[in-house]
């Protein structure tokens, strides 16, 4: 509609010149088609309003559902996706590329479809009532426009691609100093961090230099042709009306019909950018589209539950990648409902890995089985099976919100009161209430405004709020002294003989109290009993003891 207004002005505006050319026009006459084309405009104006409303809304909300997929998909991807892909990469996805999408959708289609509407038109218009030989003169540089489309939008693509993996790398790097802040401060390392932000920067200034030659070459280039068109329709259409062939008033119409289509054609550049940026950002959320969510590994014919919590490891050995060597080896361990079974190892003897497969953060498939409740792991659903479990993890992640939220954080519906419990069993409660805001205190990012010890006794009250079947403690009393370690443990032991317990820790104190202790060395399991049974054995554990009595001894 908007288009069809715009192409009734020139022939209006022709008529016009003609009529008061041969004087066979009043005044009146004047007026009315002022009249008429003062209305055109405002209907123009108001129809390019509601448009614009229209299409701009609809990309957003194209953008709006989009961009909760994306979330949700995210979510549903498992860990070894995550261990591949930076923060940065997946932020510059979730921002940048939805940006060049949204963009695509919409200037790019508004573009499009004046320039085709318009482009047709106005062909049928000029060849019907104005001259052939004109309009077929005036497109001649066309051919010429197309190819060099064709070439240009090719090597734009590339660069953007280019271009928006640049800016991932960068906000990696940025992303990872303001993560990290304390520990560059600590260790003086601002000059270095600067100097390789530096380079990650250079690196994407060149990359954008280059995609930006390729635009300021591209759209001046369009110009210039179609500029080309503009003057030869001057040159042999001023020819015509010297003749005598067409009226100065069809001379006029054509050029106003020209001008109408050189700016939409002349926009073609900028609808090829859009759309090949376009094109580059769907191409890299597609691929993350294409990453197959966490659940696939699952064979769900009959879908098991946790209903007890007895955990069974039957011959089971494990490795990241089939490539790489096992990180567990023939694992045999029967954890019946509550017992507490820690265990101990040195750094890297897959301790942390146990806890991962027991949660289904990896699938536990090379060989040997992990049994829940009898059910075997895989036939469970992921989210069935962290609902019984209360993890508490090495690294102590809080959210940027209140105290009270981050412990109720797993809980649907939760009592002030099984907050405080939950608080007081872990150790927290009286260093919670000390602050001015108590339970409502804000925290900063990943709690960066309490010490390691407070984040892990809040986590270990997350955990327990739950109410879980299974409790796994992940190394997560390291942070704490050796009195509030013990002080935990003790209000702990209240909740363990409730539930399954897996405790994994370094310090022997943490797990002395266990039913059975087991010593992992090298994925293996080299030694297991309870704490006494495995000094007499002067073994792999009495080794750890021994060395921890000693580092002990030299602290003091």
């Amino acid at each position: 509609m908007i288009n069809m207004l715009q192409l009734a002005i020139p022939k209006i505006t022709g008529d016009l010149i003609d009529a008061l050319q041969y004087e066979t026009i009043d005044t009146k006459g004047l007026n009315t088609h002022g009249i008429i084309i003062i209305v055109i405009a405002v209907l123009i104006l108001v129809l390019h309003y509601l448009s614009r409303l229209y299409l701009i809304g609809a990309s957003n909300l194209f953008e709006y559902n989009m961009r909760n997929d994306l979330f949700k998909h995210l979510l549903s991807l498992s860990m070894k996706f995550f261990d591949k892909k930076s923060v940065g990469e997946l932020m510059a996805l979730s921002v940048n590329d939805m940006n060049a999408i949204r963009m695509a959708m919409m200037r790019g289609i508004i573009m499009i479809v004046n320039t085709t509407f318009l482009l047709i038109a106005s062909i049928i218009i000029l060849t019907r009532t104005i001259d052939v030989r004109l309009t077929v003169i005036a497109f001649m540089p066309f051919p010429i426009l197309i190819i060099v489309m064709m070439k240009f939008g090719k090597i734009i693509h590339t660069r953007f691609k280019t271009v928006q993996q640049s800016f991932a790398d960068l906000t990696s790097v940025a992303q990872e100093n303001i993560s990290g802040i304390r520990v560059i401060k600590a260790f003086a390392q601002e000059e270095e961090e600067i100097w390789r932000f530096k380079q990650a920067n250079e690196k994407n200034y060149e990359v954008n230099m280059s995609l930006v030659k390729v635009q300021g070459l591209f759209l001046p280039l369009i110009h210039f042709i179609t500029s080309c068109s503009f003057l030869i329709v001057l040159i042999y259409g001023g020819n015509l009306v010297i003749t005598g062939e067409i009226t100065l008033g069809n001379f006029i119409a054509f050029n106003s019909y020209i001008g109408l289509m050189i700016r939409p054609i002349a926009f073609i550049g900028m609808i090829i950018n859009f759309i090949q940026r376009g094109k580059a950002s769907f191409g890299r959320i597609e691929q993350l589209f294409a990453e197959p969510p966490a659940q696939e590994f699952c064979a769900v014919d009959q879908v098991g539950s946790v209903k007890k919590g007895h955990i069974v490891f039957k011959n089971l050995t494990f490795s990241y990648d089939k490539q790489e060597k096992p990180v567990l080896k023939n694992i045999n361990l029967d954890i019946t409902p509550g017992k507490t079974v820690g265990i101990i190892g040195k750094i890297g003897s897959g301790k942390s890995t146990a806890a991962n497969l027991v949660l289904k953060v990896y699938s536990p498939c090379q060989r040997g089985e992990l049994l829940i409740d009898g059910v075997d792991i895989l036939d469970i659903p992921a989210q069935i099976l962290r609902e019984k479990i209360g993890y508490v993890p090495q690294e102590n992640f809080l959210f940027s919100d209140t105290i009270k939220e981050n412990v109720a954080f797993t809980a649907q519906a939760v009592s002030e009161k099984e907050i405080i419990d939950a608080t007081k069993t872990s150790q927290i409660y009286d260093s919670i209430v000390s602050l001015p805001k108590g339970f409502d205190t804000m925290l900063g990012e990943k709690g960066v405004n309490l010490s390691g010890g407070q984040k892990q006794r809040i986590s270990i009250a997350r955990a327990l709020i739950k109410s879980p079947d299974i409790l796994i403690l992940d190394d997560c009393l390291s942070a704490v002294d050796t009195k509030t370690e013990q002080r935990i443990i003790e209000g702990l032991k209240q909740e363990m003989h409730k539930r399954t317990c897996i405790i994994i820790a370094h310090r022997i104190s943490t797990v002395q109290y266990a039913d059975e202790i087991v010593v992992l060395h090298d994925g293996c399991i080299v030694e297991r009993g309870t704490h006494e049974s495995l000094l007499q054995k002067e073994g792999h554990y009495h080794q750890i003891y021994q060395q921890q009595l000693l580092n002990d001894k030299e602290v003091l």
